[in-house]
């Protein structure tokens, strides 16, 4: 296979370039007002449109898209799925809060992302946003009370990803008994963090 000197290899230079897919809409004077913030673009995020910024975005040699979190935008799981077909390379950053779903019900959805994607999938993981839009939620944790809960999170969940063997696990927020994954994710989905807290 040829190199193309215009697209190099992230693992041969040690740089990664990710773009963004905007599922709140786009627009050239969009400012973002933080989580929580209700706010859409002139220029709505239909799936034709989302998928011109996924072509775009492969033809330019990015890595993958990152795809917020929150009730200000699409749900980021069900878009890059929808996404993911209409694309050959690209990968999908997709941002999760810990608190909202169960970490096997997570764990299994990237395992499913994964194996039918050959492998796309980089998870983002948002221990939350402003107090209010957790309220929304129904997430009445503090922040520090989040991030424990995020480590117990990726505990079971990379508990699962690793083992066949069914898995209990007791913390103080999340408790599984006797989980188990039909099949492992190949490979694991790299596991990022970022955020202004």
């Amino acid at each position: 296979m040829a190199t193309d000197p215009t697209h190099p290899n992230p693992d041969q230079t040690g740089l990664h370039f990710h773009w963004f897919l905007p599922t709140y809409g786009d627009s050239r004077n969009l400012v973002a007002g933080g989580h929580g913030t209700l706010m859409s673009g002139d220029r709505p995020a239909t799936l034709p449109y989302l998928r011109q910024i996924v072509a775009a975005a492969e033809h330019n040699g990015f890595e993958s898209l990152l795809t917020p979190t929150g009730a200000w935008c699409e749900d980021a799981m069900i878009t890059t799925a929808l996404l993911a077909e209409s694309s050959d390379s690209i990968k999908f950053l997709v941002a999760l809060r810990p608190g909202l779903m169960s970490p096997t019900l997570a764990a299994q959805m990237a395992t499913t992302f994964q194996w039918q994607t050959g492998g796309r999938l980089l998870l983002n993981v948002v221990t939350g946003g402003e107090s209010r839009e957790q309220r929304a939620y129904g997430d009445f944790l503090d922040k520090e009370a989040r991030y424990a809960r995020a480590d117990e999170f990726l505990e079971i969940v990379r508990g699962l990803w690793d083992s066949e063997s069914p898995l209990s696990y007791s913390g103080d927020h999340l408790a599984v008994v006797d989980s188990v994954l039909a099949r492992r994710p190949e490979p694991a989905p790299p596991i990022f963090f970022g955020g202004s807290s």
